[in-house]
């Protein structure tokens, strides 16, 4: 088992994260290690991951003015600019992997270009064991994503979706993309 300690968290100088933050980064990283290595992933695609889950909030206690300046009119709501104006950022410095920018970009939201690594990003995120709500369930769900990917993703994702509608919140055409692609 990998502790929070033994993940090198080398953030940007430009990330804003308070030490809250830096542990939920640590423990979505966690599982994402844990995940690519029970899945025996390539060390390429392992590195994406990894890299993914490190720096996809790197900007999430940035104010808003500042991410909206980074990113401009990415939607209204001003909790949903952190991944791409982080992406961005990371673009700026010579990001080029596209599926590491996507994943960080759209973390929040979904979307259907997504490949492995936004999948595994958006499930991390979701189920990593620091957040206080159906402990149980999401535990069951994170230990079988080595075992069933596609399975344990579509329930995420449902469980996600659900969750925003239940609250009254607008649904992003990515998420609706990406609903339609796996259900």
């Amino acid at each position: 088992m990998i502790s929070p300690n033994e993940i090198a968290l080398d953030l940007p100088t430009w990330a804003q994260v308070s030490e809250k933050r830096r542990a939920h980064i640590a423990r979505v990283t966690i599982l994402l290690t844990q995940w690519a290595g029970a899945m025996r992933i390539d060390p390429v695609e392992r590195a994406a991951w990894i890299d993914a889950g490190r720096l996809h909030d790197a900007l999430r206690d940035a104010p808003h003015d500042e991410l909206r300046a980074v990113v401009g009119g990415f939607g209204e709501n001003p909790e949903m600019l952190h991944g791409p104006a982080a992406a961005v950022r990371l673009e700026r410095e010579g990001e080029a992997r596209r599926g590491v920018l996507d994943a960080i970009r759209y973390h929040t939201i979904g979307s259907g270009e997504w490949d492995r690594t936004g999948r595994a990003l958006y499930m991390a995120d979701f189920l990593e064991p620091g957040r206080s709500f159906s402990r149980h369930d999401r535990a069951f769900l994170a230990a079988h994503v080595p075992h069933d990917f596609d399975g344990v993703f579509r329930q995420v994702l449902r469980a996600r979706l659900e969750w925003s509608l239940h609250e009254g919140h607008s649904l992003f055409p990515q998420t609706v993309a990406l609903w339609n692609q796996v259900r």
